[in-house]
Order: C-alpha cells, then structure tokens, then sequence
C-alpha cells in the first residue's frame, strides 16, 4: 500500500467505529452517512458525503446531471458499495446489513420499465408477490396503493398506455407496496408537464404526512421548495450545504431586503427619501408600485423602520421581507451566477 494512504476497508472501518449501530444517537436517525465516497479510479462520484435525516424529514438532494445524487442514493439503497465511509439507515450498516436495509428502504429509480403485457393491477400484484405477499392481503395492498397514487381509474389499462406523469405513480405505487420506512425518489419530477408536476409534489407531500423519511432528488429547483422542511445542494460530488430551506436561503443571503407597498403610489418617493439616509439602511430601490428597501448587512432587527413610516402618516398595504427562492440559492452557492443580494 502506498505511504500514506489508507485501504478502503481501514476508512470504512473508522467509520463505524465512529458512529457504532448501539450508540443512542442512532435512534433517532433514520439515514446517516459520514464521510460517504465513490471513486472511480481518480475520479470522485462523490466525496465525504454527511447526511443526517430523522423520521418525517422530507430531504429535496439538488444538483445538475451528474452531480452525485444518484450515486449517494444507490449507496443507501445498497446497490452500490462506496469506496469507504460509512451510511446507515434506522441503525443498520449499508456494509453488514443490507438485507435489512433493503426491507427498510423503497427506492425508485429515474427511469424504469412496464412490461408490456400487464395491466396496472396485474403490474403490482406481480411485484407485490415477489415480496411473498399472497391471497386477500395481497389483494388489499394493491388497492390501497392504487388509490393514494389516484391510478384506481388505471386499474384494467395496460401499464405501457400511461402517460408519463401515470407511469411515474405506478413506480412509486410499486415502491411503496412493502410499505418501506424509507423511501429514495431519484428525479420523480423529470419529463412531467405542469400539471403532472403539481400532482407528484401533492402525492410527496401526503407521503411526508404519513411519517415517510424521503430523499427526493431533482435538477429542476423550484419544484422542491415548497415540499421539503431540509435541503442539500450537490455539485460535483461535493455537498455544498446540507440544512432546513430557510435555512440554506438565508445562508446564501448576507443583506436583509425589505419589500414596501404604501397604499398610495404618491407615497413611493416619500418612503425613499425617509429611509435612504437611515442608519439601518443600505440603500433604496424604486420598483413597480413598490420600494425595495436593502439593510446593511449586520442588521437583523427594524422594528423601528415601519414604525417611522406610519409616524409621517405612509399609508402602508404591505411592509414584508423579500423572499430567495431556492433556485437563486443554488445557483449562488454552486458559483452558477450571483444573486441580487
């Protein structure tokens, strides 16, 4: 072995031995990676990857192609060994207990194939057999996934006439039907049209209320704002940031801005000149209907600032914080434009 390098094995060992499956800090974590990396002989897929998820997280993994998302979740799913480090999921090692995680997990791949020859409901009975379910139990199952993925009107069409956006539920129909604690959804946006969108993100949502711990991945930002409480960005194998999704916006954010509407637009210059010379203030920006107010950067309270505005008798329809959308933030933090802030 070469000075100065460590063996896979002696990596994936430390880490074990740093998070042991016994410790009480696993019972609350339902997936766990540390120092998670895939190499492909100088190439990293990805490189020391550190999640910790809990029950009921709903974690949106974003990045472009090629980013290492897939790879990470694969890991998980035990369908790819790293290179070393270490992922756990409900306590037990991707390394010494894949079986049990594959009980555990429900992973459902960005694309994936019906046969041609099945209806929907004979597509999930073949699956929901092959992990030994049988008779009326199996029967029940198949039926209780066809109405929360709404593809009971599907039940007798032939799996391969459904529209892309049906095609996407049944796959996840088929990945809940052993009813996994976890589940990993690698782009189950990608390809859809709005509507079909609109209707996966609902579906996620309800799932999330049911108790699921989900990483769902996508390249298409905005789709996950609204639907996930957590959020990693993933560039290049590298995980840019990793925490709740206000949380990653404000990160990304060093100003406070303020968005001011007075009820009457004769008022907009009148809100500039009180607040351009503020001590809070960085400056004014006039704006359709509207002044875009930007603190300096260690302000964090301005309670004072409305307050002065009613004061001068500003009749105020709204007085708000801009908000950053997630897509600004990735792109910010990946180095893929700059944001306005």
């Amino acid at each position: 072995m070469p000075h100065g390098r460590e063996s896979s094995t002696n990596r994936s060992a430390k880490a074990r031995i740093e998070f042991p499956e016994t410790t009480a800090a696993r019972k609350n974590d339902v997936i766990k990676t540390a120092d998670l990396t895939k190499k492909y002989g100088d190439a990293f897929a990805i490189r020391s990857i550190d999640l910790d998820l809990q029950a009921g997280d709903l974690f949106g993994f974003i990045g472009p192609n090629g980013a290492g998302k897939t790879t990470t979740m694969r890991i998980i799913a035990t369908l790819l060994e790293p290179s070393w480090g270490e992922a756990y999921v409900c306590g037990h090692s991707v390394h010494t207990a894949p079986k049990e995680i594959r009980r555990l997990v429900g992973y459902m791949p960005d694309f994936f194939g019906v046969y041609d020859d099945m209806t929907v409901v004979e597509y999930l009975e073949f699956f929901a057999a092959a992990y030994r379910m049988g008779g009326e139990g199996r029967r029940k199952r198949v039926d209780e996934m066809l109405e929360i993925v709404d593809l009971e009107f599907k039940r007798d069409a032939f799996a391969n006439t459904l529209s892309r956006g049906q095609t996407q539920r049944l796959g996840l129909a088929r990945t809940l039907l052993h009813d996994p604690q976890v589940l990993l959804l690698d782009e189950p946006l990608s390809g859809l049209d709005p509507r079909a969108r609109i209707e996966m993100r609902n579906l996620l949502r309800k799932l999330g209320e049911m108790g699921k711990t989900i990483i769902v991945s996508s390249h298409i930002l905005p789709e996950l704002a609204d639907v996930c409480n957590k959020v990693g960005i993933i560039d290049r194998g590298e995980l840019k940031q990793n925490a709740e999704v206000s949380e990653v916006i404000r990160m990304v954010r060093q100003h406070t801005v303020l968005v001011i509407q007075p009820n009457r637009p004769d008022q907009l210059q009148r809100i500039i000149d009180l607040l351009q010379h503020h001590d809070k203030v960085q400056g004014c920006e006039l704006g359709d209907a509207r002044v875009r107010v930007i603190l300096k950067p260690e302000v964090e309270e301005y309670s004072d600032l409305p307050k002065l505005l009613i004061q001068n008798d500003i009749d105020l329809k709204r007085f708000s914080e801009e908000e950053l959308d997630l897509e600004s933030a990735f792109m910010a933090l990946t180095k893929g434009t700059s944001t306005r802030m």
